[in-house]
């Protein structure tokens, strides 16, 4: 399956970086540069290899992919796309990480840096929705270790007691 963003690999913003921030949706709250600052340490942490290209788009553009690759007609954060030899794409709706980041009370920049991190998960192969609780603690340590507030997984499903995983 070829992924959606597979047209952007070879767009640049600085050589350095080993990831490409596209955006389809502006917002003066968030610097590339920052971005993909953080998002190349999350890569390292993650163990991503290769070229990791990340979409901040729309609500509208998330359902589509959502509904085209998950069979889910609604919209959603943060979709991942893994390439087959190595990297992938990343595709983050701003207008749901900014609604987020007001109900939790951080900022936007904060939220997408969750979902980043979120995303780069996926990219190395783990996943919340058949694991035993691998990718929730995985993310756990990355948050702490990368500064971030509560994840993801965690908001959604917080870790059962008495239940090992």
């Amino acid at each position: 399956m070829r992924s959606p963003l597979f047209l952007f690999r070879n767009i640049r913003a600085c050589p350095e970086l080993r990831t490409v921030i596209l955006e389809r949706r502006k917002s003066k709250e968030l610097s590339r540069l920052a971005l993909a600052r953080f998002a190349n340490r999350a890569q390292r942490a993650t163990g991503v290899r290769g070229e990791v290209t990340i979409l901040l788009t729309s609500d509208a553009e998330l359902q589509r992919l959502n509904l085209q690759f998950r069979h889910k007609d609604q919209p959603t954060d943060v979709l991942s796309f893994p390439a087959a030899d190595a990297g992938g794409d990343i595709a983050i709706s701003l207008r749901t990480a900014r609604a987020q980041a007001a109900g939790i009370g951080h900022d936007l920049l904060t939220e997408v840096k969750v979902l980043i991190l979120h995303g780069m998960l996926h990219l190395a192969g783990l996943d919340h929705e058949t694991d035993r609780g691998q990718m929730r603690r995985r993310e756990q340590k990355l948050r702490a270790a990368l500064n971030l507030p509560a994840g993801l997984i965690e908001r959604t499903a917080p870790a059962r007691s008495g239940r090992p995983e």
